[in-house]
């Protein structure tokens, strides 16, 4: 028999949840750990409560409302994503995960559908990275990729560490983030670009994810008045920002496949009248070929180089802060949502997803996948996000279809 969710209630709930941390031009901002991130999750327990499910917290943050089978000791079905937006974020950017992993549990309960496995709807801590870095933090202190002391220790920009509002908001005394044994790892998500809207696709059959290195570069030189010092006798490092940025672009043409962003430039002491002394910026690569990403990394290394022996008086500092590497899905879960796509006639295509993803992390130690959704204009990061509620409402039975098949096994 097929079942099908509410995608009614879907819907209220996803418009119910953008207002929270509501923007004035129509997102949502609720970034990691701060008061709006904490009130989406209040929201979303609130409805998990009305269900009767059993809640956990972790020291990092993560969530798990679990749903029983009758064999409480089997490896639980995974299903989720995250809450927290960019600072300038949208409506359906990890919040679809959740709210339609959530509407699984439900639909199962509605349907009295009985499981032999647990499913656990996990919601994880600091998906984005934008407060705080690394991204995907809260799946990767869970699945080992990160050590919990290590990212405790972060801060933001105001010098808040992570550990900070962990205990605020009463994560404190939480029990230390481990992943329970599992069966598998889904993952609901808008696809973040272009493809599918432009090919008339409903359902993006994930069999993997890009390669993803992040960087924070300084160029170093000596700040001084704008007025008396001749040009030549500058050392100033934004003749040296130029050169890098320009380096960055000529290695995004690497192929069609590569892709390179400058997201951050902060020039000190940011003075209209003062030649600056450091500027800070930050590069990010991904490719879906790992060896093609090393290729990458190393023209950047050599280039940088290159721009510090021919630039007298500036230092150039480069650290590598993050690297997901590429990820391969699982082939048995990406034939399921290949299946469930026919069984209800969705049209489908294969994808790579481009942008990072708490999956990465846990293909690291589960069988993984993902389904992805259209969005309009392939615009995500920004208040334009959109989808339709009824390509929302199929993603969803495809989630519920996955889950459960492997929960029932």
């Amino acid at each position: 028999m097929q079942h099908a969710i509410n995608g009614e209630r879907l819907w209220k709930r996803l418009m119910a949840m953008a207002e929270v941390g509501a923007t004035p031009e129509g997102g949502s901002c609720r970034q990691t750990l701060s008061d709006a991130d904490e009130a989406g999750r209040a929201l979303l327990l609130g409805w998990c409560a009305q269900r009767g499910y059993r809640i956990r917290r972790d020291r990092i943050g993560n969530l798990f409302i679990r749903r029983e089978g009758r064999d409480p000791a089997a490896p639980a079905v995974l299903i989720g994503s995250h809450l927290d937006t960019q600072p300038t974020g949208g409506r359906f950017d990890g919040v679809l995960g959740v709210l339609a992993g959530l509407e699984v549990l439900e639909t199962l309960d509605d349907r009295s559908v009985e499981t032999i496995r647990p499913i656990e709807l996990c919601v994880w801590t600091n998906e984005e990275g934008c407060r705080f870095q690394p991204a995907m933090m809260g799946s990767g202190v869970a699945c080992g990729v990160l050590e919990l002391e290590t990212v405790l220790s972060v801060r933001d920009s105001a010098g808040v560490t992570v550990d900070d509002d962990l205990i605020r908001l009463g994560y404190g005394r939480e029990a230390l983030p481990q992943l329970a044994d599992a069966d598998c790892y889904l993952e609901l998500h808008i696809e973040q670009g272009p493809i599918l809207e432009a090919e008339g696709k409903t359902i993006g059959v994930v069999t993997g994810g890009q390669g993803i290195r992040w960087y924070e570069i300084s160029l170093v030189g000596e700040e001084t008045h704008a007025g008396p010092v001749p040009m030549a006798m500058r050392k100033d490092p934004v003749p040296v920002l130029m050169r890098v940025i320009g380096l960055v672009q000529e290695i995004g043409r690497t192929d069609d496949l590569a892709r390179c962003t400058i997201g951050c430039i902060e020039l000190s002491p940011n003075s209209i009248n003062v030649v600056p002394g450091r500027v800070e910026l930050t590069v990010d690569l991904r490719h879906p070929d790992e060896t093609v990403l090393e290729g990458m990394h190393r023209r950047l290394l050599s280039g940088l180089n290159t721009l510090l022996k021919s630039h007298e008086g500036i230092d150039i500092e480069c650290r590598l802060s993050w690297h997901s590497p590429v990820v391969a899905f699982d082939d048995a879960l990406i034939e399921a949502v290949r299946a469930s796509a026919g069984d209800r006639d969705l049209t489908s295509r294969d994808i790579v997803s481009g942008a990072g993803h708490d999956a990465f992390n846990l293909a690291r130690r589960v069988p993984t996948t993902m389904i992805f959704v259209p969005c309009r204009g392939g615009i995500s990061h920004n208040p334009n996000e959109y989808a339709t509620p009824a390509d929302v409402t199929a993603g969803t039975n495809v989630l519920l279809d996955v889950t459960l098949t492997r929960a029932r096994s």
